[in-house]
């Protein structure tokens, strides 16, 4: 069971900032001001982006666009995680051991049931909005890219929930710029990078080491006593068919999810936790997105390399397209699972951190939420003044911020299309599988 933590930071960081950055929020802040930050890959595309851009060094010009992003706002995947709290709810109501209270949260969980049942991961009217707008930007911000005539090619796994994202970002691009020549793709043929899930390290990120480390993290943060005084009549009697852990662990997040849903943007049940027990469910998970998906030094600090097709497929996309006169964008739509290890892999904001302390990811800025909330995006443009420039420059945007790249520059935010090459492919090389 996912266990709940600890630990309140002490170094205060910036949302979208370098690890080293000092900012006066720290994520319990974050989570009292917008609890959904506290769900993790749950969590919301932001409904406004206040990013500010910085001009190109002068003389460059936006020229190509190479793009992965995660499917917009979805239903919970399947039953299960809402049936772990639900079947114990209907328990203890069949024995009569629900409060005033706990009788509430069931008639809204039967609610939440009713309205998701046969919806199971699908994209939700929120999430296709939010592709809808983060298309619409795309365009406006880059006209020099996205401008008529301009060919856009568009592909997707085969989840439908990314399919339609896709279709969501395209169908509003072409309202914005109804000449642009857009192309869609579907195909198993593209899983292999578009979707790789590397079966060896996935079954083997949990090392005895991580393992270890984890339920230490984890174990004196278990529970929620109050909220089960809240909904049973009998705690002590209903906890030998209610588990504690369990049960508050898979209520919060219910609660939780019903911010993508929308017609529950403002979800009764987030009444019933206080800002630290989001705060230390979202320590517990932001701790096992690590080990799962960080440099993590417990299992060998392997797991980013998961996505070591992709990043070369980005690679030979853009050399490819570096040497058309007007190359366009390549869009890809896919997962949080893909996204979060490739911002890792190429160490976006510092999250290539490497550590085998568990206490000191938060600190260090490591914080899952900030990377792949539902329609998260990492977009590289490129820049230069002619076909003929050879010094291509490029930026990174994470989530439509500008963000840092682990490689000198004298021009940042931008940097120099030969220098990532390089590091990219010479971290690359290095992997031994």
């Amino acid at each position: 069971m996912r266990r709940i933590i600890k630990y309140i930071a002490v170094v205060l960081l910036t949302v979208n900032c370098p690890l080293s950055t000092v900012h006066s929020q720290i994520v319990r802040d974050i989570i009292k001001k917008s609890p959904s930050y506290s769900s993790c890959n749950y969590d919301v595309y932001p409904d406004t982006i206040t990013a500010v851009l910085t001009p190109a060094p002068a003389g460059k010009k936006p020229f190509y666009i190479s793009h992965y992003g995660r499917h917009g706002s979805r239903y919970i995947s399947n039953r299960n995680g809402y049936e772990v709290p639900y079947i114990m709810m209907q328990h203890a109501d069949s024995l009569d051991e629900l409060t005033p209270t706990g009788r509430k949260v069931l008639y809204e969980m039967n609610s939440i049931m009713h309205d998701t049942e046969g919806r199971w991961g699908e994209l939700t009217g929120s999430g296709k909005r939010q592709l809808e707008e983060i298309g619409q930007r795309m365009v406006r911000n880059f006209p020099e890219v996205l401008g008529p005539g301009a060919n856009v090619k568009c592909l997707s796994t085969i989840v439908p929930r990314c399919i339609e994202s896709m279709g969501s970002t395209a169908m509003k691009m072409l309202q914005e710029c109804p000449t642009l020549h857009i192309t869609m793709e579907a195909s198993k043929r593209n899983q292999w990078f578009m979707n790789h899930q590397d079966k060896n390290l996935r079954r083997n990120y949990m090392t005895k080491e991580a393992n270890k480390a984890y339920q230490a993290y984890t174990k004196s943060r278990l529970g929620n006593s109050r909220l089960m005084e809240l909904i049973f009549k009998n705690p002590d009697i209903v906890k030998e068919f209610v588990d504690e852990e369990f049960f508050n662990y898979y209520l919060m997040k219910m609660a939780l999810f019903q911010f993508n849903i929308s017609y529950n943007r403002n979800p009764r049940l987030m009444k019933l936790f206080e800002t630290d027990e989001f705060y230390r469910m979202w320590q517990v998970d932001n701790a096992l997105w690590y080990i799962q998906h960080g440099a993590c030094k417990l299992n060998g600090g392997r797991q980013p390399y998961s996505q070591r097709y992709l990043l070369r497929k980005i690679i030979a996309d853009a050399d490819s397209c570096i040497k058309l006169d007007r190359p366009g964008a390549q869009l890809r739509f896919g997962h949080e699972t893909v996204l979060l290890p490739l911002v890792c892999l190429i160490g976006v904001n510092g999250y290539d951190l490497e550590t085998d302390n568990l206490d000191e990811i938060e600190a260090k800025g490591w914080w899952c939420s900030s990377v792949f909330p539902m329609g998260s995006n990492l977009q590289i443009i490129f820049y230069r003044s002619s076909p003929k420039d050879k010094d291509v420059l490029l930026k990174v945007l994470l989530n439509e911020a500008e963000a840092t790249l682990p490689i000198p520059t004298d021009c940042a935010p931008y940097y120099h299309w030969q220098d990532f090459r390089k590091y990219c492919l010479d971290k690359l090389n290095s992997y031994k599988n």
